[in-house]
């Protein structure tokens, strides 16, 4: 027999991505916001399933239009026009303001096209981008914002629930 507690039914295993976040961000004393486009908030309910999750998670912002992406988030009309919604510089102008607006340390986005319709032969159906911008101490010089491509296979269903995982994966190498 293991001193592990079992989680309760619908809590996630003790070795989930999300609790593994938690304790990371509750030991650094630090706090994440994510802007979601393509998830619909799937990123910040996967964050919130885990008990006390208020120690680090504020808030999380569902941007699915380009206005809602100018409006909240402060993303520029110049990225929108000029790279589109799914896009690297729009994933890293989407985890920079979630991040700068919540005044969290860490800033998480996703943006893509979960399909079935929608791709083009630039940008196909399964592209997603996922951002993450860190704010470090005034002064030192390490904040930083990055995007990450990926490209998934599935159904609507499947692109969402694999770029939520890279959106907490992408977290979680960056506490690293």
């Amino acid at each position: 027999m293991t001193d592990a507690v079992a989680p309760t039914e619908g809590e996630p295993a003790e070795d989930a991505a999300e609790r593994r976040l938690g304790r990371r961000l509750r030991d650094r004393d630090e706090t994440v916001a994510v802007a979601e486009s393509l998830t619909g908030g799937l990123v910040g309910s996967r964050l919130t399933d885990v008990p006390g999750s208020s120690d680090y998670f504020d808030r999380g912002v569902v941007a699915y239009s380009n206005d809602a992406k100018l409006d909240a988030l402060g993303v520029s009309r110049e990225s929108l026009d000029a790279h589109g919604a799914v896009s690297a510089p729009v994933a890293r102008e989407m985890a920079r303001g979630v991040r700068d607006i919540a005044g969290t340390d860490w800033g998480v986005s996703t943006t893509g096209i979960a399909g079935p319709a929608g791709g083009t032969e630039e940008k196909p159906v399964g592209l997603v981008f996922v951002g993450v911008a860190h704010a470090a101490p005034w002064g030192s010089g390490d904040s930083f914002v990055r995007a990450e491509r990926h490209v998934f296979d599935g159904d609507r269903w499947a692109v969402k629930r694999e770029s939520t995982r890279a959106a907490l994966d992408a977290l979680l190498d960056a506490l690293d």
